[in-house]
């Protein structure tokens, strides 16, 4: 409620009904004086925005302690309380997706580092280290990887290293023999026999060796930052074929409609990009700095412990036994596994397309 004067006339600004009380019973408007202060403006900005807070942490404290609990809150009708699970699901999306963007963008020509991340070192960046460099480049790569430590001595692991920095290590844009579009046109008049699809592929092939001048690096870079850059399109499909899956799993439960199991799958997503944030924060610390690399363990746990997350919160809002509720969980993994799937290989071909 706001703290300007209310109205002396009854007769609603938005609708015109008659006003009985503060509130327009027909639309909901308060029906206090129009005009108003730029302080007052300042103060219901504030307000919406502390109100907005309140509900957003209430509601992620119960999101992550207590699994199904908001979904199963919302089909019962119970909702003033928490935060709308869409508005939960921009908001949260939103951070994650500016947060992921702006840490994660593949680029094959970037400088190593030899203090920092050395575990995904393009082999062209290896060629160009002199010898002090390289040494010292394999030193922190062995030290870092205790893996590495055990499986090799330190001398195999050099001549292994050498052999990969002076391979070619390229992958090049499959060549066409038709250099342009016109060429490939003349081959289709004259009896080329290749269908639509086969026509667009080698279309696009040209333009990519056209554009990138067989530059492999450019190509794979932008091929994967435009496929980086469809996952929030992807999640926005998977969210709909996910809650069908569970309503299709619990068809025999009548009482939970599929806009109930869309809910639930929203608020699984929103958990999802949480725990995301927490983990890539974890790996972030540890990759800055040797003294805390053991949070890398704790980003595996969290991992794991997505799976325990959903199994508890199907659980909790399904109301169903452990063993079928194990059951269902296993079948949604392997639905995930497939969907997921077919949506990379469906958007990989896409951004081929795009770029």
């Amino acid at each position: 409620m706001s703290h300007l004067k209310e109205r002396a006339e009854k007769n609603c600004l938005n609708c015109n009904a008659i006003v009985q009380g503060r509130y327009c019973h027909i639309c909901g408007q308060e029906n206090i004086e129009p005009k108003e202060t730029v302080w007052h403006l300042i103060n219901h900005f504030f307000q919406d925005i502390t109100h907005f807070d309140g509900k957003f942490f209430s509601s992620l404290k119960l999101l992550v302690f207590r699994p199904g609990f908001l979904s199963r809150e919302y089909m019962l009708g119970r909702r003033a309380s928490y935060l709308n699970p869409i508005r939960f699901y921009v908001f949260t999306s939103a951070i994650f997706f500016l947060i992921f963007f702006s840490l994660y963008h593949f680029d094959p020509n970037k400088d190593i580092n030899v203090s920092g991340d050395v575990n995904n070192v393009p082999i062209s960046t290896i060629k160009k280290m002199d010898s002090i460099k390289y040494r010292a480049f394999v030193d922190k790569l062995v030290k870092n990887d205790s893996a590495l430590k055990f499986a090799y001595n330190r001398e195999a692991y050099f001549r292994y290293l050498d052999t990969i920095a002076l391979s070619s290590g390229s992958i090049k844009i499959t060549p066409s023999k038709y250099t342009d579009r016109k060429s490939y046109d003349s081959a289709l008049a004259h009896g080329k026999d290749h269908n639509w699809i086969e026509r667009q592929l080698v279309y696009k092939q040209i333009e990519l060796n056209e554009k990138y001048k067989g530059d492999s690096k450019a190509f794979i870079s932008a091929l994967i930052n435009t496929l980086l850059h469809s996952i929030p399109q992807m999640l926005f499909i998977t969210l709909p074929l996910f809650a069908l899956w569970l309503k299709l799993m619990y068809a025999r439960r009548r009482q939970y409609y599929y806009v109930d199991h869309a809910i639930f799958t929203v608020h699984l997503f929103v958990f999802i990009f949480i725990l995301e944030l927490v983990i890539m924060g974890l790996n972030k610390i540890a990759d800055a700095t040797s003294a805390l690399s053991w949070l890398k363990y704790i980003s595996v746990i969290l991992t794991l412990g997505l799976f325990f997350y959903i199994y508890k919160a199907m659980r909790n809002f399904y109301r169903q036994g452990r063993g079928k509720t194990i059951l269902k969980f296993l079948i949604l993994l392997l639905f995930s596994l497939v969907m997921i799937t077919i949506l990379f290989a469906v958007f990989m071909f896409l951004s081929f397309f795009k770029i």
